[in-house]
């Protein structure tokens, strides 16, 4: 086969277009061999042990049961969380199932699998409600069966499905003769025929807006057309679509990898292109597999370490949580950093993994994902308790991204110790975005102390004509100014310009006008500074401006214990992490706003509540404010 040019070539075309490549045949295209898991043979106890104990845990129970009315929430109440989370459930479910049949092989195993499949080929949709276009397209608040919407949803599950075929396919065939060809019936309604058929999908990028489901959803489909398509003309147009799509994402990654939804979202965007890349050049025997000659995908690769605080706080833009979950698939970053030679952060995912003490792999990060870090033989000998580790995680002592307009500068690399500055330029159309040109996010070895909130649990709100009243997307709520008594809107036009840097060892620092990103009228310049001054151990956010009106103020937000004086404010940090001080000219008015977190996902990050620190800048043309950690008598000395 040849690499499809059709109306689009990107730099995946410019090195593969030239090469003829002739797909593994089913059963052996995907580069897990079920064979080499059997008995779980060289699974660490820590990681298989646990997650049997999970397994068995589940036999005799009911199967989590997504409902229609729990569907239909999102076109009432907005909840899609409760339908999700369902729906999620019964997936980890099967695959803590299928690991079970390949390690064990008692009889109830296959039967819980063959079980979970079914019901997964019963569920009348596999798309997300708050996804499905059903109600424009139809007027129905629930999956119109016959017009089904190819999402991230149904790419999980067609990919779920695949792999099972893959490893356990044989096996269900004779206990449970039958069950493959439902399984490919169902994957050719559902995701193979409207994948070629409606090629208006948003995802795949045509109008230029390509984002995270781009690579997530193609690669999904890649997975099932390698494992569950027969036809071999039908198997090469399906692989050589997908191919192309994530030519596009790929097309629009900057060349310094960097991503503007931030790291939590890398896991599922850039990483997801990767690992689809990898199973690409696996299926056709290596004659595709362009990741290590495409610079930007090189780059991406150090995205996740070139973010990180320290311990299991990161750096969070738009939507993503200062710190994540810490199930990440780390072996696909480990196995991406082998293809393209960059030590730091194997580093970083081997450090990573050990240090929030998880395991090799788990099912929270979908079957695909587990099966390929369980025969990951070099991953799963690095994580190995006997393998000696990394003494710490890169922690670049600087990091410029021009795509994105971030910048950080740490006290000494390689150690959280001290501050960490982070300021963020960018626009207010970005991918997940906040309203949120000229950010600063202030971290206490290694914890971040000036914040950004992250966001709360997605609803229909959150990504609907009213995403902007959510408080945790408004400039008001991040470290910003507010300037002539307004917030910054949405909008590509209302952006961050001339950023400068002074690339100095002792005191480097980042300039940048954020006047731009407010309603014209509202200031004629407005210029924020952020340095670090390493020898001082001290930290600077220095802002100019012309033009301002009353009612101006500088902001920023907190998180840990805060106290304020005239002049200052005293924050004691999450995590145990050093207090430290900020200070500002003594004539300039505060006021502290203490904001309740009332949703799990803002408050298991930044407990019960955060701190708005405002101050009064009318009058003024510019302010310094300084953060320092607290030095006991000793050190002063």
């Amino acid at each position: 086969m040849l690499w499809n040019t059709d109306g689009f070539a990107g730099p995946l075309a410019a090195l593969c277009r030239d090469v003829a490549a002739t797909l593994l045949p089913v059963g052996r295209a995907l580069p897990v061999p079920a064979a080499g898991l059997r008995g779980g043979r060289g699974i660490p106890h820590a990681t298989l042990a646990p997650l049997l104990a999970r397994a068995r845990a589940d036999l005799d129970t009911a199967w989590p049961q997504p409902l229609a009315s729990q569907a239909a929430r999102v076109h009432g109440d907005g909840d899609r969380d409760m339908y999700e989370q369902r729906v999620f459930e019964r997936q980890r479910r099967l695959s803590r199932a299928v690991v079970a049949a390949l390690v064990d092989d008692d009889p109830r195993w296959l039967d819980e699998v063959a079980d979970g499949v079914w019901l997964l080929a019963e569920q009348s949709s596999w798309c997300w409600p708050a996804h499905d276009d059903t109600r424009s397209r139809h007027g129905s608040v629930l999956a119109t069966v016959t017009d089904p919407f190819l999402d991230l949803g149904a790419g999980e599950v067609v990919g779920q499905l695949a792999w099972i075929d893959h490893v356990l396919g044989a096996r269900l065939d004779e206990r449970y003769p039958g069950v493959r060809r439902r399984v490919r019936h169902e994957a050719e309604v559902r995701v193979f025929a409207p994948f070629l058929e409606r090629r208006d999908w948003h995802w795949i990028g045509l109008d230029g807006d390509v984002h995270n489901w781009n690579p997530w959803i193609h690669g999904n489909v890649l997975v099932a057309a390698l494992a569950l398509c027969d036809d071999e003309v039908r198997r090469e147009r399906l692989v050589a679509l997908a191919a192309q799509g994530i030519d596009r994402y790929v097309a629009a990654l900057p060349g310094d990898g960097a991503i503007d939804e931030g790291y939590a979202y890398w896991w599922n965007g850039a990483c997801r292109a990767l690992e689809a890349l990898d199973l690409l050049a696996f299926a056709t025997g290596g004659a595709w597999d362009p990741v290590a000659a495409v610079p930007a995908l090189r780059e991406t690769v150090a995205f996740p370490h070139r973010s990180h605080l320290g311990g299991p706080w990161y750096v969070n833009l738009a939507d993503g949580p200062a710190r994540p979950p810490a199930d990440q698939p780390w072996h696909a970053l480990h196995r991406a950093a082998r293809v393209v030679d960059d030590a730091a952060a194997q580093r970083h995912a081997i450090v990573a993994q050990r240090t929030l003490d998880g395991p090799a792999a788990g099912e929270d990060a979908g079957l695909g994902r587990m099966l390929r870090a369980l025969a990951d033989r070099e991953w799963l000998a690095a994580t190995n308790p006997e393998t000696p580790a990394p003494e710490a995680s890169p922690l670049p002592r600087k990091v410029w991204l021009p795509s994105t307009q971030v910048w950080l500068a740490r006290a000494s690399e390689g150690s959280p110790a001290g501050l960490t500055v982070v300021l963020k330029g960018g626009h207010n159309d970005e991918n997940h975005n906040h309203n949120d040109v000229g950010s600063v996010i202030v971290a206490s070895d290694g914890v971040p102390v000036i914040v950004d909130a992250g966001r709360p649990t997605y609803t229909a709100q959150t990504f609907g004509p009213h995403r902007y009243d959510i408080w945790t997307m408004q400039s008001d709520w991040h470290s910003v100014p507010r300037v002539s008594g307004l917030s910054q809107p949405p909008g590509r036009a209302f952006a961050a310009s001339d950023a400068r840097l002074t690339r100095s060892d002792e005191i480097p620092a980042m300039d940048v006008e954020i006047g731009g990103a407010y309603p014209p009228g509202a200031v004629a310049t407005w210029r924020r500074q952020t340095s670090l001054d390493r020898r001082a151990a001290r930290v600077e956010i220095h802002d100019r401006w012309q033009g301002a009106g009353p009612a101006t103020a500088v902001r920023l937000l907190l998180a840990g214990e805060v106290t304020a004086g005239p002049g200052w404010a005293r924050v004691v940090p999450l995590d145990g992490a050093g207090p430290v001080r900020i200070a500002w000219a003594a004539d300039a008015p505060h006021t502290l706003e203490a904001r309740d977190l009332d949703d799990p996902m803002l408050s298991d990050v930044w407990g019960r509540s955060l701190t708005r620190l405002e101050i009064g800048v009318d009058g003024r043309t510019e302010l310094r404010v300084t953060v320092e950690q607290e030095r006991n008598e000793d050190e002063r000395s």
